[in-house]
């Protein structure tokens, strides 16, 4: 049954705009359509920026907004950039929703076609509010202009799981065999209804294996918040995509920017991290070796009795993993770095699908060490498993991972016990008891499903029920703001904790991934040179989420010119070569080239610094977004909270411990931790204050009334929100 439909006149892009967006509310089946205006997009760019805005708009401002209030809205963006053909990582898409893990805004980046469907089909972002009464499917028709809101009947027989929900959809809405290219759905699973770490899954279908794969919005619980909605999926059917269809204002150049990158890629990638043979999951290997992969819940950076590249994730035993070929499976056209990778023909172990053989996409590193590394398993096998069943269950697996990681130390240190977990052994290494643990999750029973609460709850739950010793549970705990830590160790890098403890919507790499200049390179010693890398990077890498476009041919292929540049500018004392300047020049000049708006990497910066403090204030409206929330990270983040931990390092913690002045001789384990977590906690505090003055905030971490006049959003309700924390 159709519950509302609203035909639109079909229209062609405007140097990488639609200008106009579409707003739907489930609970009245409201279907409008609202112009974008110029000043939107001279703030707000597009993407990210475009959601936010929508959302401060749209959601009311006398209180604060919970994650499954009717007045939450999801909002799915691509950006002016979005779409192109031409140029390596074109194809993102942004999703924003109040978290249910944090109460925040939250947004999470991702691949797969259906950003750039949706643009493509006539609008730059779709806004979705209200509940429905039943699951719908929503359906945007870019061919025959056509929207619809659908009830799913039971005589459907829509699957529950999301792999299988894909493939239908995709079968369903193509109007011929050839067609399915051009179709996009975006669903969750079963689990999404059950726990707050349901992620969205956005697919692309892949014409040589006749299957549509997927990417993952995972971050945040957005999944949870679809679920919540009662939407099913939402589906895209685009027009024919070509070179033409984001008319740029100079196609040309844009064309010969793309031409110049998509070269360097396929020159370089091979001989650097590979990422067209194996994408991401050339990281384990690199972060071992470095002591910076996640085991054994944060407590170590390496495995304990192998190292380098001996371990079962190493490059080499990826690649054998990985199907198909180099290169051949990118999630957008024309993307030459193509680092979605998958494995075919892997036979299900556990859970309903158990015997079949199955497609998985994946794994990506953060799967690989936060379910593998740091469940302290070791075997790529059940990695396989738990990314197949997080995807189709729809589950994001950095906060699976993550958060049983968690549950297996509660479990070693005797909070839990088999009563509590309904039998489940949940010891390091115990893979199928964790895979119990996700699928109860799908289910919404037994232990699983207070784990998939996420670990705030189940701090207060553990200490509440279980006797926990709240202090310990907070060290160990690796939640911040509520939402689940990505999979880096943090504890020997100052700036990473910031990247992580600074955030707008919590501990995800995304915005500062600064762990390598750090630790690795040694290049950001001071003080003054991590709050200006913790300004820089974050604006600079919210400005892809503005644009529609992927970090990884920025950051994961480096020119051969990035040699010739000093780590530091002799005049300002700012990174440069991380920074990769090369890249930083062509990106300004696609974005000129696309949009007819000229511009230099100082205008980039100032377009992101606009929409990063917005958020800044959204949060604050939402009752977080200050120093108070920003700190308080676990101590784990920071430091070895348990005499393994600083036994593990004991020769580096007691060096730096006497580098710094401190008597330790006849000091016991436990003495020399106290020692060193009141000089680090110290550290993060003075930390903070360098950040919020190098961004233009003041000690509270509010940005300054001056600030938002110097961006041009001075706009009364933004002034009411921070005036009473100036």
């Amino acid at each position: 049954m159709i519950l509302a439909e609203k035909k639109y006149e079909l229209r062609n892009a405007q140097k990488g705009y639609m200008n106009r967006t579409l707003y739907i509310n489930l609970s009245n089946n409201e279907i409008t359509i609202k112009p974008v205006s110029d000043g939107m997009k001279d703030k707000f760019i597009g993407g990210k920026g475009f959601d936010l805005w929508l959302m401060w708009n749209s959601l009311p401002k006398d209180k604060i907004v919970k994650w499954n209030d009717p007045e939450n809205e999801i909002c799915i963006a691509s950006g002016p950039l979005g779409g192109s053909v031409f140029y390596p990582g074109s194809g993102k898409s942004i999703v924003t929703t109040i978290s249910p893990l944090t109460g925040l805004v939250v947004d999470s980046n991702v691949g797969g076609y259906f950003g750039p469907y949706l643009k493509f089909s006539g609008f730059d972002t779709i806004e979705i509010q209200g509940k429905a009464e039943k699951e719908v499917v929503i359906y945007i028709d870019g061919v025959e202009g056509i929207i619809q809101i659908k009830v799913v009947e039971e005589d459907d027989n829509l699957s529950i799981y999301s792999h299988e929900l894909t493939q239908q959809l995709t079968e369903k809405y193509a109007q011929d065999e050839n067609e399915k290219q051009r179709i996009s759905v975006v669903s969750t699973g079963p689990a999404a209804k059950h726990s707050k770490w349901g992620m969205l899954n956005f697919s692309w279908f892949v014409r040589g294996r006749n299957w549509a794969s997927c990417k993952q919005a995972g971050r945040g619980g957005i999944g949870s918040v679809f679920a919540d909605k009662k939407i099913k999926a939402l589906v895209c059917r685009t027009p024919k995509v070509t070179v033409k269809s984001n008319n740029p204002d100079n196609l040309d150049a844009a064309k010969e920017l793309g031409k110049k990158h998509s070269q360097e890629v396929m020159e370089l990638d091979p001989i650097q991290n590979e990422m067209r043979r194996v994408g991401t999951g050339h990281l384990p290997d690199i972060m071992n070796v470095t002591d910076l992969l996640p085991t054994e819940n944060f407590r170590y950076g390496t495995h304990k009795e192998i190292s380098g590249k001996d371990i079962p994730y190493s490059r080499e035993n990826m690649r054998r993993i990985y199907s198909g070929k180099e290169g051949a499976d990118g999630c957008w056209i024309g993307c030459t770095v193509s680092c979605s990778h998958y494995s075919d023909n892997y036979e299900i172990m556990t859970g309903p699908f158990k015997g079949q053989k199955v497609i998985v996409d994946g794994p990506e590193y953060e799967t690989i060490a936060g379910c593998g590394s740091n469940w302290d398993v070791w075997h790529p096998k059940w990695i396989l498993e738990v990314n197949f069943y997080c995807d189709t269950y729809g589950l994001d697996t950095i906060s699976v991972g993550t958060g049983i990681a968690f549950v297996m130390e509660c479990y070693e240190a005797g909070i839990l016990n088999k009563k509590v977990t309904g039998g489940l052994d949940l010891s390091f290494g115990n893979v199928e008891a964790a895979i119990e643990l996700i699928h109860q999750m799908a289910k919404g029973e037994g232990f699983g499903k207070i784990v998939g609460q996420g670990i705030k709850e189940m701090k207060a739950i553990f200490v509440k029920e279980y006797g926990a010793d709240p202090n310990f549970v907070q060290d160990i705990g690796m939640e911040h703001k509520g939402l689940e830590f990505s999979e880096y160790v943090t504890k020997e890098s100052l700036a990473q904790q910031g990247g992580y403890g600074l955030t707008n919507k919590g501990p995800q790499h995304d915005e500062a991934w600064l762990i390598f200049e750090d630790v690795i390179r040694n290049s950001l010693p001071t003080f003054e040179d991590k709050a200006k890398a913790l300004r820089w990077f974050p604006l600079w890498r919210t400005w892809f989420g503005l644009c529609g476009l992927c970090k990884l041919p920025w950051n994961d292929i480096q020119p051969k010119s990035q040699a010739d540049y000093p780590i530091k500018d002799p005049k300002t004392g700012e990174l440069v070569r991380a920074r990769v300047p090369d890249h930083v020049a062509w990106y300004t000049q696609y974005f000129s080239a696309v949009t007819g708006r000229q511009s230099t990497p100082d205008d980039i910066i100032k377009m992101s610094e606009v929409v990063y403090n917005f958020q800044r204030i959204f949060n604050i409206r939402q009752g977080g977004g200050l120093r108070e929330h920003d700190s308080n990270l676990p101590y784990r983040a920071m430091g070895p909270v348990l005499p393994l931990e600083y036994e593990s390092r004991a020769e580096r913690y007691d060096k730096q411990l006497k580098a710094l002045g401190y008597e330790i001789s006849g000091k016991n384990t436990e003495d020399k931790i106290k020692i060193l977590r009141k000089y680090r906690e110290e550290q993060y505090s003075k930390l903070q204050d360098a950040v919020y003055s190098e961004r233009g905030w003041n000690q509270k971490g509010c940005p300054t009334i001056n600030k938002v006049k110097e961006l041009g959003i001075d706009f009364v309700d933004i002034i009411k929100v921070i005036k009473p924390y100036q």
